[in-house]
């Protein structure tokens, strides 16, 4: 097992994961991202004001660098 960071990068804001999740394989490091970027997607819909543009990244990581990038854009 790994550990897997999940940084989240809202426009220019990098909240970086300092933590991180052991994680058993790509399998479940893809279904923690897409549960992250479900949680980041409800609360920019719910944030947005009317005609912004939400531009929504969760960066995944492990010790070596970058694994995976999964992306949310929402006009509102």
């Amino acid at each position: 097992m790994a550990i897997y960071y999940f940084d989240l990068r809202d426009g220019e804001e990098l909240i970086v994961d300092e933590e991180g999740v052991e994680l058993h394989d790509m399998q479940a490091v893809q279904e923690e991202a897409a549960r992250s970027m479900m949680g980041a997607a409800r609360d920019a819909v719910l944030s947005q004001p009317a005609g912004s543009l939400a531009q929504i990244f969760i960066e995944v990581r492990d010790d070596d660098g970058a694994v995976m990038r999964m992306g949310f854009s929402l006009k509102n």
